[in-house]
């Protein structure tokens, strides 16, 4: 993902592909026969690819990791993919405003929308890197799985089935370094350059010690309060966090400065995405591979 600019409304660009299919014609399954799910984010959509099987079709509308889904701009292909969906996921929270207006511009009786932001109770606002927060993504499992049977109920029991596999089988090992981290290493002070850390880090029991203010600057494009910057590079000198997070998406001059100085100080550093790469690696894939590097980071921290 390349680096921010400062967001700007979207209005006209996603006007012009909303128009094309604002017909309101009625949704449903493929070509193929299967049910055609769309998911305005890649994360997501791999979730629900797995947890449809071979009953779903799933189109990801964010899908290149040098797209900033904050600022994306729809294109016609989206609306029709939007008009022609059973269902629609989208992260919320102020993440993907697109996506609330393509579904606007394409109203259906038939077709359902999981906001995750609505389901785990974030509003616009709050930290929206949902998928970061593993209390989240189970919400959000359990309500796919809810989601798919309502428009697929004669398949509700191959889709809990999925739902099975998925939580005990392909998020075992997800799981697993989840636990390991938190019991070695719970309390242990991080620092991180973005807010897209943050549910994780609490999850595993780590103390973040990064003024909010300075990731969410960095995380929206904007400049950090020199206040901010100040804190964070005292932290930095004199050592009081033991691994920095940073994204590798979205690395700014000021990101890069840091990087070098908390190199310079022996605190290792640790490369997170905020969209999953490769881009079509699965979910657990691409989260679980993060997460071992930061068990590796903690542990050459603790026995330095």
């Amino acid at each position: 993902m390349t680096t921010r600019a400062p967001r700007v409304a979207l209005v006209l660009a996603v006007a012009a592909a909303l128009v094309l299919t604002a017909c309101g014609r009625p949704s449903g399954a493929g070509t193929s026969g299967k049910l055609h799910v769309v998911a305005a984010e890649n994360f997501w959509g791999s979730i629900a690819a797995q947890l449809g099987g071979d009953r779903v079709t799933v189109t990801y509308v964010i899908k290149n990791p040098d797209t900033d889904p904050h600022d994306y701009e729809p294109s016609p292909a989206d609306g029709r993919a939007v008009a022609d969906a059973r269902l629609v996921i989208t992260n919320g929270a102020g993440y993907d405003p697109w996506a609330d207006k393509l579904l606007q511009a394409n109203p259906a009786d038939n077709r359902e929308h999981l906001d995750v932001g609505d389901l785990v109770g974030v509003r616009d606002g709050g930290n929206p890197h949902l998928w970061y927060d593993p209390d989240y993504v189970s919400a959000t499992i359990d309500a796919i799985t809810t989601d798919l049977k309502k428009v697929d109920p004669q398949d509700g029991s191959y889709f809990e089935s999925r739902r099975t596999v998925y939580t005990q089988k392909a998020l075992q090992r997800y799981d697993q370094l989840r636990s390991e981290i938190e019991q070695k290493y719970s309390g242990v002070p991080v620092g991180a350059t973005e807010s897209i850390f943050a549910y994780l880090a609490q999850s595993l029991g780590l103390q973040l010690r990064t003024p909010p203010g300075y990731m969410n600057a960095i995380s929206e494009g904007s400049e950090p309060s020199a206040q901010d910057k100040a804190t964070f590079d005292r932290q930095i000198q004199g050592a009081q966090i033991q691994v920095l997070v940073f994204n590798q998406q979205n690395s700014t001059p000021d990101v890069r400065t840091l990087i070098s100085q908390a190199k310079a100080k022996k605190i290792p550093v640790v490369a997170i995405t905020e969209t999953p790469e490769p881009a079509d690696a699965s979910f657990q894939d691409w989260q679980s591979n993060q997460l071992q590097h930061l068990e590796q980071a903690l542990q050459t921290a603790s026995s330095g």
